[in-house]
């Protein structure tokens, strides 16, 4: 990774605000910030975040059920993009999901014309194993279904 200063911690509430920012900036139909709040109170989900000299940069989480991760708002910041950010908070969030949620095996949709995500999700392990045709919207597109048993 290119960018040393980087810590890997929990989500708080009071990052409530930044994650919401970094999410409306990533995704075209976007979490609320409630629905983040909502994680942070669930005994299901797990989310993190990575800060850079104080500022959150970048944001995931896992929701999980029966032994299985569904991860969920991969998101970063556009100027801490490249940097290898994403690939440690997602390695993270799996590693915590394992350890404290029974986690064994993740699954996750990406949009199939999102090379950067595909290329992450790939080197981290997943397979592709399917797709949902016109899953995404605005504008509307497939996602395609990853797994890593």
């Amino acid at each position: 990774m290119s960018n040393p200063d980087i810590e890997i911690r929990r989500m708080r509430h009071e990052d409530l605000d930044r994650v919401s920012q970094i999410e409306n900036d990533c995704f075209t139909i976007p979490w609320s910030r409630q629905a983040f709040a909502d994680m942070l109170e669930s005994d299901n989900a797990l989310y993190m975040v990575a800060v850079c000299n104080g500022r959150v940069v970048a944001n995931c989480g896992v929701i999980a059920a029966a032994g299985e991760g569904d991860i969920c708002n991969v998101a970063t910041d556009c100027a801490y993009r490249k940097k290898g950010i994403a690939k440690l908070l997602v390695k993270k969030v799996m590693d915590e999901a394992k350890e404290n949620l029974g986690v064994n095996e993740f699954t996750l949709e990406v949009r199939a014309g999102n090379t950067p995500a595909i290329k992450l999700y790939e080197k981290l392990g997943f397979i592709s194993e399917g797709i949902r045709p016109g899953f995404y919207s605005n504008p509307k597109e497939d996602a395609v279904i990853y797994w890593k048993r």
